[in-house]
């Protein structure tokens, strides 16, 4: 029974982690003009990292996937972290703004509209193919319901 419910399972992960992504998307984007923070300088563009849960079960599969080895079969996905981006800051000279160096630089965010643009699509994009998984596997769980009722 577990094996039936494992799509569902894999696509319940896929959903929380891509909503987590948008979550950051959306953070980052809030703060593409954030010049101080509490930890001091400007914001700094985060990342999420996501690797894969390997399926205790993979052996089952084995007879139905034979082409597959059952240690390559994934059990979903899962957050590891959220980290910084490395990437540099921009500076730009405006001498009367309040964060502004001696030289009159301005460090702002690395932060890159058009880069979360599409890291949102691209999570939306991804939320939507797990939502459409659910579905399937909704409808066709409720067909078989009705072939086992006569």
């Amino acid at each position: 029974m577990s094996d039936l419910f494992s799509t569902l399972n894999i696509s319940a992960t896929g959903l929380t982690a891509e909503r987590l992504r948008m979550d950051v998307v959306a953070d980052n984007i809030a703060n593409i003009n954030t010049t101080r923070t509490p930890e001091g300088g400007p914001y700094q563009r985060k990342l999420i990292l996501f690797s894969e849960i390997k399926d205790k079960n993979s052996d089952d599969f084995s007879s139905v996937f034979e082409n597959i080895k059952s240690d390559e079969l994934s059990g979903g996905v899962k957050v590891v972290g959220i980290t910084k981006d490395a990437a540099p800051f921009k500076k730009v000279y405006d001498p009367g703004h309040p964060d502004a160096d001696k030289n009159g630089y301005v460090r702002y965010p690395n932060v890159n509209v058009i880069t979360e643009m599409v890291d949102m699509v691209s999570a939306s994009r991804a939320y939507e193919a797990n939502l459409q998984a659910v579905s399937v596997f909704r409808n066709m769980s409720i067909r078989a319901i009705d072939i086992l009722k006569g």
